[in-house]
């Protein structure tokens, strides 16, 4: 879910003269989708592809695409096991299981369906991981097996369970290469990518709306919001009221050293907790070979916080005065305070590891990065379990796009892409 990377060097300098586009006060497009993420790109790239003559800009307050959410991911291509039956995200991530597959397969990205289990620990977690695997079955896997203890060791020498579920569709990528072949095609296909522009204002005028950044105003008949983290803010923008409001969740990694990396073959998750929106600390090989451990969930008192330094006091007080919020802290305050010690106590988070691999030790983690997640609240105290997107005349606003969203892109920009296109 959450891993420090960036773009590389490469993607910069090919992209200089056409991403770092010259100054023009005012700038006229069809379409302006705001946020380079992998939604936003994937969005850009679908509107693309079914309209060329459209005139289609994506707006990036980075000075690079992909560096947040998306350029923080642990690379997993999900298969679609959690997600409840006729969601959004149930939908959405298992045609962009296959959208992201044909993708990589065309344009010759790595990746591994590797697979993964999933692993009960204890006599209470079996049901909940019966109801996942029933999941799975209602959501179209195929291939999925039922596992006794001495059949996790076939997969996972060196995991401890009683019981689990191997998953064949579930894979690792590296999704800022995704990101950057995205960017290739659509600036390749006439769209364009303005980056170092961060929105401060919109305005609707009944036909066009002007997306105003710190330098420039870009005018467009209609804008899509794909600002992830700050997707809240950004539908504030352009709507009188938003009931939901992005909460912050920092999850924190680290990695098996080298000589360690043998103790997990692929990825080993954890029964996740069904009344909470995270899967738990699990471990996952990585496409180019590091084995990760994590992540935990912490309220981050900043959205782009991704260390424990990171702090912004009116981003804190935002989150911690929303109503919604405060409920979920009355809900979850146990919950909350055992991941706040995992993440200041190494043998702690070590000690949650071992539930699923027994011979990890404290001296085999090494830290690593870090990511945020968007985690969408609404007023009345839910964490918004599905994906989220709302829509009138003039705007798509993108509320809540969490994990799967990078395996579900595609399919997601593709919903984006219909909804808009009926404008057009």
């Amino acid at each position: 879910m959450f891993k420090t990377h960036y773009l590389t060097k490469y993607l910069y300098l090919k992209y200089e003269k056409r991403i770092f586009a010259p100054y023009i006060f005012l700038m006229q497009h069809d379409i302006i989708i705001i946020g380079g993420g992998i939604v936003g790109l994937g969005t850009a790239l679908k509107l693309q592809e079914q309209k060329p003559a459209l005139k289609i800009a994506l707006i990036e307050k980075e000075n690079g695409v992909a560096r947040h959410q998306t350029g923080h991911n642990s690379g997993v291509i999900h298969s679609g096991i959690y997600y409840k039956p006729g969601s959004l995200k149930a939908q959405n991530c298992i045609r962009g299981y296959h959208y992201m597959i044909d993708f990589c397969n065309k344009h010759g990205i790595k990746y591994d369906l590797c697979g993964k289990i999933i692993v009960a620990a204890q006599e209470h977690e079996l049901q909940p991981m019966e109801n996942v695997y029933q999941r799975g079955v209602e959501n179209g896997l195929k291939g999925m097996k039922k596992l006794r203890a001495g059949e996790l060791k076939e997969y996972e020498p060196h995991v401890a369970g009683i019981a689990g579920i191997f998953v064949p569709q579930t894979g690792i990528i590296d999704y800022k290469e995704v990101s950057a072949k995205m960017a290739d095609l659509f600036v390749k296909a006439g769209g364009e990518i303005f980056t170092s522009q961060k929105v401060t204002h919109i305005k609707y005028n009944g036909k066009l709306s002007e997306v105003i950044t710190q330098d420039k105003t870009y005018t467009a008949k209609l804008v899509i919001n794909c600002a992830g983290l700050y997707s809240d803010k950004v539908a504030k923008l352009t709507r009188d009221r938003v009931d939901v409001r992005i909460i912050p969740f920092r999850g924190e990694y680290y990695l098996l050293k080298k000589e360690k990396q043998g103790l997990v073959k692929n990825l080993i998750y954890p029964v996740p907790d069904p009344n909470f929106p995270f899967l738990g600390v699990h471990f996952t090989r990585m496409i180019h070979g590091e084995v990760e451990a994590g992540p935990n969930a912490v309220f981050a008192f900043k959205r782009e916080g991704y260390k424990k330094t990171d702090i912004s006091i009116s981003e804190t007080i935002e989150s911690l005065t929303w109503p919604g919020f405060q409920k979920v802290m009355m809900k979850y305050w146990k919950t909350g305070m055992g991941e706040f010690y995992r993440s200041f106590s190494k043998a702690a988070f070590t000690k949650a590891l071992q539930r699923l691999v027994p011979d990890v030790q404290e001296n085999d983690l090494e830290p690593a990065g870090s990511g945020v997640r968007a985690q969408a609240c609404d007023r009345t105290g839910g964490l918004i379990d599905d994906f989220m997107i709302l829509e009138d005349d003039h705007v798509v606003n993108v509320c809540n796009a969490p994990s799967p969203a990078a395996t579900s892109s595609l399919s997601i920009g593709q919903s984006v892409a219909e909804m808009a296109l009926k404008r057009f």
